[in-house]
């Protein structure tokens, strides 16, 4: 892992904030977070290919994800004018995606992105259509399942880092077994 990680750093330089290696056996899937996605605040509960209840049942994924034994998260820090600025926020989710464009090219061969917030590669989703862009789709974090707040504990990692900013996170499993 720590060869990837040395990559990642290299092309991703000062863009990232905070970063931590990680072992599945270190990441927390939460039934919680499952029933926060059920309540629908976001809007994409069953009309987004990348959002539950398509992306799988919680077991469903944690089966998915212990294939991969090592994983690596990151986080980046950007300004907003207040807790309301939803204008900047949107903007620093696509700086934040910008790194994830980044580090893809380095990442192992099958190694799989989780982002910040839902697939946003479409303006709308295709569903129930077949998705258009199944290569560049991805899913967030919590839409598998795992508890962002447990993991930034665990990987000593701020989730909030200040008033006035907005601190996005993505986790990458990655495959195969680097030393």
């Amino acid at each position: 892992m720590r060869k990837t990680t040395e990559q990642i750093m290299r092309v991703a330089g000062d863009r990232i904030w905070e970063y931590a290696e990680l072992t599945f056996d270190q990441i927390k899937f939460s039934p919680e977070v499952v029933e926060a996605c059920r309540a629908n605040l976001c809007g994409n509960y069953g009309r987004c290919w990348q959002c539950p209840p398509h992306v799988g049942e919680l077991e469903e994924l944690k089966a998915e994800y212990s294939k991969y034994p090592q994983a690596f998260v990151f986080t980046t820090k950007h300004s907003i004018e207040d807790s309301f600025d939803v204008e900047g926020m949107e903007a620093a989710r696509a700086e934040h995606e910008e790194v994830e464009d980044l580090i893809r090219p380095v990442l192992p061969r099958g190694s799989k992105v989780l982002g910040a917030g839902g697939c946003n590669v479409c303006a709308r989703c295709a569903y129930p259509e077949p998705c258009r862009f199944p290569d560049r789709a991805k899913s967030s974090v919590e839409a598998c399942g795992i508890d962002v707040v447990s993991l930034a504990k665990t990987a000593k990692i701020k989730y909030t880092n200040g008033e006035n900013t907005v601190t996005y996170f993505t986790l990458v499993f990655l495959n195969g077994n680097e030393s």
